[in-house]
């Protein structure tokens, strides 16, 4: 079923006392559904996303959203004429919506509102219509890999109008940043200035790196024999692939910092760091003279790694 364009509440599939949590994640899901990008050629699924878009800007809006509930404006963002039947509602007779004031009926009443709101021709007693409108802002969520928002990029993405726009990624991106592009919404009315484009930026997780503010952290497997008597190995960071030495003697849990191999936007633009936590791993089927050599070694060299864990309760 078709939702009514007109109850924004509809559109977005939820209640009207939805918290503006429950607004977002509708939003979000809807939108990755019914994107012009995963949906080409596809005209209704285009004119859903448009109407997707404006509910959210309504909604998400909390003086726009309660105007919109307090029927002050429409579901396109225009105030709603209530003032004039208001105006004529008080006229008395069979027609309570007729008036001296020049108007044959109460389509007149709209057209020349309309035509004010456009900077038409001039009302009545020669007044000329000034209302200047701001355009309705918009509204995009869009996903890039990690490496792209650590490294910074350009994206191009179709916007709600349907016009094609290259975004700027900065280098650091963060998960959920919205980023700003003024002018960029809906066109303005009477000569008003342009709304702007709010892009929401979601980094997808990596395989390999997390991150903690400006620095980022990862696993690094390391071989038993590398852990003992250490070694040089390549470890891969955000910018590329470097060489680590791993001290003799290391174990599960240690810690090694790579600096500068992390994010930028920390204080004063410094770039964080890269923290690689071991890992020791013992190969997948240790053979019969590993197994000999830990037997005898063992017995010569017995510690218990558990100690002091029988007195934690």
């Amino acid at each position: 079923m078709v939702a009514d364009k007109t109850d924004l509440y509809a559109v977005l599939g939820i209640a009207r006392d939805a918290t503006p949590e429950v607004i977002r994640k509708a939003y979000r899901a809807l939108a990755k559904k019914h994107h012009p990008d995963l949906n080409p050629g596809d005209a209704a699924a285009e004119e859903t996303f448009k109407n997707i878009q404006r509910a959210n800007d309504i909604l998400s809006d909390p003086e726009k959203r309660r105007q919109f509930d307090a029927g002050e404006i429409d579901a396109e963002g225009n105030e709603t004429p209530k003032q004039y039947y208001r105006q004529y509602a008080g006229a008395g007779g069979e027609q309570p919506y007729s008036s001296s004031a020049g108007f044959d009926d109460i389509g007149d009443v709209f057209a020349d509102l309309f035509r004010e709101r456009a900077g038409g021709a001039a009302g009545p007693g020669g007044a000329r219509g000034n209302i200047r409108m701001r355009g309705g802002d918009a509204r995009y969520t869009m996903e890039v890999s990690f490496l792209e928002a650590a490294a910074g990029t350009k994206k191009r993405v179709t916007m709600p109008d349907g016009n094609s726009l290259e975004i700027t990624i900065p280098a650091g991106q963060r998960d959920a940043q919205v980023l700003r592009l003024r002018g960029k919404g809906g066109p303005g009315i009477g000569g008003g200035a342009n709304g702007d484009a709010y892009v929401e930026v979601h980094v997808a997780p990596h395989p390999l790196f997390r991150r903690q503010g400006t620095d980022v952290h990862m696993d690094l497997p390391v071989a038993v024999y590398e852990a003992v008597l250490g070694a040089k190995v390549t470890v891969p960071t955000v910018t590329g692939k470097v060489a680590m030495t791993i001290p003799a003697g290391s174990n599960t849990g240690n810690t090694l910092r790579l600096r500068g191999k992390g994010l930028p936007g920390g204080a004063a633009g410094a770039t964080g760091d890269q923290i690689v936590t071991l890992r020791v791993v013992l190969p997948e089927t240790p053979d019969d003279e590993l197994k000999t050599f830990m037997e005898k070694w063992g017995t010569d060299h017995a510690y218990d790694p558990r100690a002091g864990m029988e007195n934690v309760t």
